[in-house]
């Protein structure tokens, strides 16, 4: 049984591998109750604030009261207060009211429980952004520098996941990084498309305001517009029910949840890359790939933001049903699915974030693997270019054609039948029709010619599109960054 010690233990309840295990100190402060209930007392502030200077009878002193309190919490009376009341705004008013007594009466004054609920979700929304998007950038700064670094090295293609063209390893890199791209652009436009909800009353009219200021329209708008402005906002959504409308979290979901596509998609192809041994991501010196196997080197890390990267894009299902469901000016049922879904979201998108710049920072080539491989690979893949040579050499083309069919098909029996390595080559070589040919063979088969553009593709791609994307980020590119687990 267990003891009353035992249940205060942090060990004895259920937390959230997210916060406990992954994501970083600064986005867990960010859903945190200390960030939350910090910013409704500095939304009471600037409601005041902006009160007093349109002429409502609010004192310097109550001003300098809740300026003195803003991080002045209780959040023990904050609990026995929800507990009797039933309402967390409502607690939280009279737990600032008690450290305020001066300005107990003026708290709060015309405001519905959505002035400092929905307000802090934006603002908290506004901030996660401005967390994750720096991360991405750093994931983005680390694959192009791999991808320059390796931007000329030819590698085996695939399409369904079958042998296909070469191309280069640096290139296949800037398929990643362009997914990240657009993603980078999209959570940018979603974090600048945010708006305030503002000063709007119970069901959006502000007819509490209104009253407020006995009629008078504009001062209610400028109500609005100063405490919009007080709050980091350039704008307010100009009409809300009691609520912002909540397709703004779909918005807000739907790109963090296509981050979570590319992420996936990137460690997938790492995963099947490592399983090819031509690279590999990060391993500790000390790290235990299996517990039965001691050779495994597994793709932990990858495996991480897979998994993490599945759960992120399943979370924009919960805002997408909340909106649907929201009767005329709001109904409460959207609270506690909101309080899961759009923490979740942005400390799932953090650590996948970290891990991946984790990965980015210490991913391992092995030319020699995929250059054995190539070789496997590349015999099929010339006998065009062998045709074209026989042709020029004075060999007629259907000829030659015949010649390649039936010396391809053997080189494939040994390969596929007898598990040889691919011997095209030496049969072209030791057979006297294509003597013409033999001294070209080596030239034929370089690896970089069949590699198209590719190399020329990743510089102008890095030149003209990436690194002017990462400008406004350079302040925090930071240096590499090490997983606690």
């Amino acid at each position: 049984m267990a003891t009353p010690a035992a249940e205060e233990d942090v060990l004895a309840r259920y937390r959230s591998p997210l916060v406990s295990r992954y994501a970083s100190a600064e986005m867990g402060f960010n859903f945190s109750e200390r960030k939350k209930f910090g910013t409704w007392r500095r939304l009471w502030l600037y409601l005041a604030q902006a009160e007093k200077s349109l002429g409502l009878p609010i004192t310097d002193e109550q001003i300098q009261e809740m300026e003195a309190n803003l991080d002045n919490i209780d959040f023990k009376m904050a609990a026995e207060e929800e507990k009797k009341l039933r309402h967390d705004v409502m607690a939280h008013v009279h737990t600032f009211a008690h450290c305020c007594p001066k300005a107990a009466a003026i708290i709060h004054l015309g405001a519905t429980s959505c002035y400092v609920g929905d307000n802090t979700d934006l603002i908290v929304l506004r901030d996660g952004f401005n967390l994750l998007l720096p991360k991405l950038a750093r994931v983005i700064s680390r694959l192009a520098d791999f991808a320059e670094k390796y931007a000329d090295l030819p590698t085996l293609g695939f399409t369904h996941y079958q042998p296909a063209q070469l191309t280069t390893v640096g290139k296949r890199c800037c398929l990643w990084i362009q997914d990240l791209c657009m993603d980078l652009q999209n959570l940018e436009r979603a974090r600048d498309d945010l708006r305030f909800r503002g000063v709007k009353g119970t069901t959006g009219t502000q007819a509490s305001f209104l009253q407020l200021f006995e009629g008078d329209h504009s001062k209610v708008e400028e109500l609005d517009r100063l405490v919009t402005a007080k709050a980091g906002f350039k704008r307010a959504y100009m009409v809300t029910g009691q609520t912002y409308s909540r397709k703004v979290d779909i918005e807000v979901l739907s790109v963090l949840a296509s981050l979570g596509a590319s992420v996936h998609k990137i460690c997938t192809d790492i995963r099947l890359l490592a399983n090819l041994k031509e690279i590999e991501e990060p391993f500790e010196k000390d790290q235990i790939g299996s517990s039965a196997m001691p050779y495994k080197r597994n793709p932990m890390r990858s495996e991480r933001c897979c998994s993490l990267a599945r759960h992120l894009m399943t979370l924009v299902l919960d805002p997408l049903q909340t909106a649907s469901v929201q009767w005329f000016e709001r109904t409460l049922d959207d609270s506690a699915n909101r309080r899961v879904c759009l923490a979740e979201a942005f400390l799932t998108a953090d650590i996948i974030l970290s891990t991946l710049q984790n990965i980015s920072e210490g991913l391992v080539v092995y030319p020699k693997v995929i250059e054995r491989r190539i070789g496997q690979e590349l015999p099929f893949m010339a006998t065009e270019n062998i045709i074209m040579a026989m042709v020029k050499a004075g060999g007629n083309r259907q000829d030659c054609h015949e010649k390649i069919r039936v010396l391809s098909q053997q080189a494939a029996a040994v390969v596929k039948q007898e598990g040889g390595d691919n011997d095209l080559i030496a049969r072209v070589r030791a057979d006297p029709y294509f003597s013409s040919i033999h001294k070209q063979l080596e030239s034929l088969l370089d690896p970089s010619s069949f590699t198209g553009r590719a190399p020329q593709q990743v510089a102008k791609f890095l030149k003209e599109e990436v690194r002017p994307a990462l400008i406004p980020y350079q302040s925090k590119m930071g240096g590499k960054i090490e997983l606690a687990l």
